[in-house]
């Protein structure tokens, strides 16, 4: 058993570093770069940019639900029953929740605000933009709090 809870912890890791990291590389790196090398035309560019990381960013999304599930069980945090039992038992519930979040922004986002940003007019992008970009920076502070509450739980 311990060999598919190193596994299912390395695949869990490798997504949350993919989704999280690509998020830190989109708001720190590529939107910079493009608004100083590019001025106005960044957004052509980072609809590109995204074009490409949504999917990888979907395929992490689904790993880390299905291998964290599987953690789950395998390390016995829950004992059958959905009551807290303890502060690992709470820390889970509480990743769980901000995970849910974290997940239904991205989709949010991918869905409803990307379409509507395509079809608005041009007063009302640079509006809708912002609160996509507000969203961007939600998502990387909720992945941190997970992460930091993932290492309370080794304690």
């Amino acid at each position: 058993m311990d060999i598919i809870a190193i596994l299912f912890t390395w695949l869990h890791l490798l997504s949350v570093v993919i989704w999280v990291g690509g998020i830190i590389f989109i708001l720190y790196i590529a939107i910079p770069s493009s608004r100083q090398a590019l001025g106005p035309e960044a957004g052509k560019l980072m609809g590109e940019i995204s074009k490409k990381f949504t999917p990888v960013a979907n395929y992490s999304i689904l790993l880390i639900v299905i291998t964290g599930v599987v953690l789950t069980w395998i390390k016995g945090y829950f004992s059958g029953s959905a009551s807290f039992e303890g502060a690992k038992s709470i820390t889970l519930y509480l990743k769980y929740l901000l995970a849910l979040i974290m997940i239904g922004i991205h989709f949010y986002r991918g869905l409803v605000l990307a379409p509507k940003i395509t079809m608005a007019e041009p007063m009302q992008k640079p509006t809708l933009q912002k609160q996509s970009l507000g969203l961007v920076k939600a998502n990387l502070w909720i992945g941190v709090i997970i992460l930091l509450l993932s290492v309370a739980m080794r304690f």
